[in-house]
């Protein structure tokens, strides 16, 4: 059974709608309405905003050659930027967790084939950088 989504109780789904306003709408002014987890959604869109270019190299280094973040769907983009940023910088929260909830987020906004390719990058991303900063 497919779980209903909405913007209301979904953290990612809200994170996702904010980076997407932010970035590709340079004139939109960052509100965060009170939600049970506005500090936590607070804290991935600022981070993300803040470490954009960060997050661009580590992508298109773990994406590989054929892939590069800039010339992927938008959308894509964005959900790719917030997701790297947990797995970078939220070390407590499992890789399983992380994927699963932009999955559940992207559902929101993507049909099931474009879903199943976010999962298939998620998971490789999420291999790569857990695998590569767990030997620092």
């Amino acid at each position: 059974m497919k779980t209903s989504f909405s913007s209301k109780n979904n953290p990612r789904v809200i994170i996702i709608q904010k980076l997407y306003g932010k970035f590709f709408n340079n004139d939109e002014e960052l509100t965060f309405p009170k939600h049970r987890f506005k500090k936590f959604i607070k804290d991935i869109v600022s981070g993300t905003i803040e470490r954009d270019d960060i997050l661009i190299e580590e992508l298109d280094k773990n994406l590989g050659e054929k892939f590069k973040i800039s010339k992927l769907d938008k959308l894509f983009q964005v959900i790719l930027k917030s997701a790297t940023y947990e797995l970078l910088y939220k070390p407590n929260v499992s890789i399983k967790i992380i994927i699963k909830e932009y999955l559940d987020a992207s559902n929101f906004f993507l049909d099931d084939s474009q879903t199943k390719y976010l999962n298939a990058l998620l998971d490789n991303i999420a291999k790569k950088i857990r695998l590569t900063n767990a030997r620092i």
